[in-house]
């Protein structure tokens, strides 16, 4: 997996997907104050590279599907254990909590998408950023600098409506970015039954 690569294959899933990205948030924000479907809409909201790493344009009402609710333990006991193992790294100095964040950012994703358990969840993202971290580092901080933030200022210092439509045209790119390294080093990976 080259940098070069991610940056194309982000414009272009990101591209493909922006209107129904766009339906999943506002769908999203229309539910996020219903107890209960909330979880299930964040949980399809949460996992939205995974289904666009699969190549093809994403459905909006595919949040409200139920399927987004049977890994609902394992999500939220993976999301814990990551952030329980990235926040305790952070205290050594910082730069092991990079590593650990980039080594478990495809945690959730191969828990709701591959059906794994949280802890072999974290354990095959590991595996599989194994090689890959400065590449995937170096993408991280080109979207977050060169295209989100640089940008968001300039374009907030101009008029601050194009600020906004900016960072949500962006946001996809970045969703693109994340899909297409998801589908790229878990495609060795089988779905559990």
């Amino acid at each position: 997996m080259k940098f070069s690569d991610i940056l194309t294959n982000a414009f272009s899933l990101g591209l493909k997907n922006l209107f129904p990205v766009i339906g999943c948030i506002v769908l999203w924000l229309l539910t996020i104050w219903i107890p209960y479907v909330n979880v299930g809409t964040t949980i399809a909201i949460v996992t939205l590279p995974a289904a666009i790493s699969k190549g093809k344009t994403i459905n909006p009402l595919k949040i409200f599907d139920k399927s987004n609710y049977r890994p609902m333990g394992e999500f939220f006991l993976a999301g814990g254990l990551r952030s329980l193992i990235i926040t305790f790294a952070f205290f050594f100095l910082i730069i092991p909590g990079i590593v650990m964040h980039i080594a478990y950012t495809l945690t959730i994703l191969l828990v709701v998408d591959k059906g794994k358990g949280a802890s072999e969840a974290l354990k095959l993202s590991n595996h599989a950023t194994f090689g890959h971290k400065w590449t995937i580092f170096f993408w991280l901080l080109f979207y977050g600098i060169v295209l989100l933030t640089i940008p968001y200022w300039i374009l907030d210092w101009i008029w601050t409506p194009l600020a906004v439509i900016w960072m949500i045209g962006i946001s996809v790119i970045g969703l693109g970015g994340k899909a297409y390294i998801y589908g790229t080093l878990t495609k060795d990976i089988p779905e559990e039954v």
